[in-house]
């Protein structure tokens, strides 16, 4: 069977734009993701548990099994850039939840800097979550 040229044009620019369409839908960017503080809370004297979810900021919904392994605390926020501390990874109950202890020595802003893989894209996912530290 011959397909006539305009059949050919037709078929052909109807495959081009499926394939792109496809593509735009199937990868999405780092950009795409946000991270969120869930939780800050004191724990022991100069410590800090801070909880933070990964969002899928499309559809809004929380990712699990993402892979974090960046992870700094300073206080940049209240200005001293020099000022750092320990991040400590801790065991989350659900999926979606990622918690550490910061040894953040003193009260005052902090923040916490992540990055992160997500399961199916090719892009680093990274973000900074401010929070209060108390003594």
């Amino acid at each position: 069977m011959r397909l006539s040229r305009a059949t050919r044009t037709l078929f052909g620019a109807a495959l081009l734009t499926f394939s792109t369409l496809a593509a735009g839908i199937a990868v999405a960017a780092p950009a795409d993701y946000r991270f969120e503080l869930a939780q800050a809370q004191p724990a022991e004297s100069g410590k800090t548990d801070v909880t933070v979810r990964l969002v899928h900021v499309p559809d809004k919904k929380p990712v699990a099994g993402a892979v974090l392994f960046e992870t700094k605390a300073d206080m940049t926020p209240a200005g001293m850039t020099e000022m750092t501390g320990k991040v400590t990874p801790l065991s989350s109950d659900q999926p979606s939840l990622y918690r550490f202890q910061v040894e953040t020595g003193m009260a005052g802003k902090w923040q916490l800097s992540l990055s992160a893989k997500v399961q199916g894209e090719a892009g680093t996912v990274r973000g900074a979550i401010p929070f209060a530290a108390a003594k």
